[in-house]
């Protein structure tokens, strides 16, 4: 399993909204991420910056790589297009986030 971090931007004012979509996020696009071997996915908001923090668990067969390619995954970008800041083809504008700590599991 490997653990990776990025950061996207909300558009202002759009935290509500962003969390109504998520709490009906459709059931193909939840398929879709747990084949590409997706097992555990988080995202966190900043209210002072509008930064949307996220933190997902992948298998170490993953193939998150071909998510882009799927009609599930270009519509969910398309439909959340208009509240986040993503490029001209709508995939989410993501910044990769480095690890400088980490607390394993206490014993």
């Amino acid at each position: 399993m490997e653990t990776i971090a990025f950061r996207m931007v909300l558009s202002p004012g759009m935290r509500e909204e962003y969390e109504r979509r998520h709490a009906q996020i459709w059931p193909e696009l939840v398929d879709a991420l747990h084949n590409a071997g997706v097992r555990d996915y988080h995202i966190f908001f900043d209210p002072g910056t509008d930064h949307l923090f996220a933190v997902l668990t992948r298998t170490s067969q993953h193939t998150m790589d071909a998510l882009p390619q799927l009609e599930v995954m270009r519509k969910w970008w398309d439909y959340m297009a208009d509240i986040m800041h993503t490029a001209a083809d709508h995939t989410p504008l993501q910044q990769p986030l480095e690890q400088v700590f980490r607390l394993g599991p206490l014993n």
